[in-house]
């Protein structure tokens, strides 16, 4: 009989832990249930830029708080935990946070039938936080998680493959082969063209932001109070939160010009 597998959510409050507890978390969230269905990590833009090389690596959705209001972080994971907790019905929620403002939520998630386990960073934890969850696990945010194995040819394979390539008979080299060889690769050595090279992607936290304003995307100076009317809009803004502010966090991205008060994102393509 096959054992049905648990529907498992790991929420991470990236404001709260180090990266390498979330590493952490995830995997000792995979070694015990196999598989995890919604993975997410909630946190300010600077925070996901940071990180978003280790939420890519790890399949975590970054949800990234634009707004600089005290706990709008942790309100934001706790409004996201009871919709899922409605549409997806997990099993399990697992909460990575050493925060105690989450009782609340813990108790909301229980009643709604999930079990609810907890991962904090060790010395950043309360004795009142581990006790709401119905398990919590403290982990070391100088503990590295080992790295995977990679697969090395042994001995014997390499030498399987020197023998199949001396049975191989070598072809005779006529000038024509030759210089057809030679052609071909100068051509895949060559640079492509202008309009076929990649251009280099947004950041998350600069993607969200784009979405909003997308006149950014020309490249072009735009108003900086027309993108910040638009960013307020989509909800990415606090209403009284500066974006001069947001946009000093992404300097690699945007450029601020004044006199007039204007901004540019800088990933656009050349014309």
């Amino acid at each position: 009989m096959t054992v049905p597998t648990l529907r498992v959510m790991v929420l991470i409050d990236a404001d709260n832990v180090s990266a390498e507890v979330i590493e952490q978390a995830v995997q000792r969230t995979m070694d015990e249930y196999g598989a995890i269905h919604v993975r997410r990590a909630y946190c300010n833009a600077e925070m996901a830029v940071n990180r978003q090389a280790l939420f890519k690596r790890l399949s975590v959705r970054p949800m990234v708080n634009l707004s600089t209001g005290k706990n709008s972080t942790d309100i934001a994971l706790a409004v996201d935990a009871i919709d899922l907790a409605i549409a997806e019905r997990p099993d399990v929620v697992v909460l990575v946070s050493s925060d105690s403002d989450f009782a609340p939520l813990v108790i909301r998630l229980r009643e709604k039938g999930c079990r609810v386990c907890g991962i904090g960073q060790q010395g950043k934890t309360g004795e009142e936080t581990v006790g709401i969850y119905d398990a919590f696990t403290d982990i070391a945010h100088n503990a590295v998680a080992k790295p995977a194995a990679r697969t090395v040819p042994t001995k014997k394979t390499a030498a399987a493959k020197t023998t199949r390539a001396k049975a191989a008979p070598a072809a005779k080299k006529t000038p024509a082969k030759t210089a057809r060889k030679t052609a071909a690769k100068a051509a895949s050595k060559a640079e492509p063209p202008q309009e076929l090279r990649q251009q280099p992607q947004p950041s998350e936290a600069a993607e969200f932001i784009l979405q909003a304003a997308p006149a950014l995307r020309s490249g072009k100076d735009v108003p900086l109070n027309d993108v910040a009317k638009a960013l307020r809009t989509a909800g990415l803004l606090g209403k009284n939160s500066s974006s001069l502010k947001l946009f000093e966090k992404l300097p690699a991205e945007f450029v601020l010009m004044q006199h007039p008060d204007r901004i540019r994102w800088t990933g656009a393509s050349a014309p």
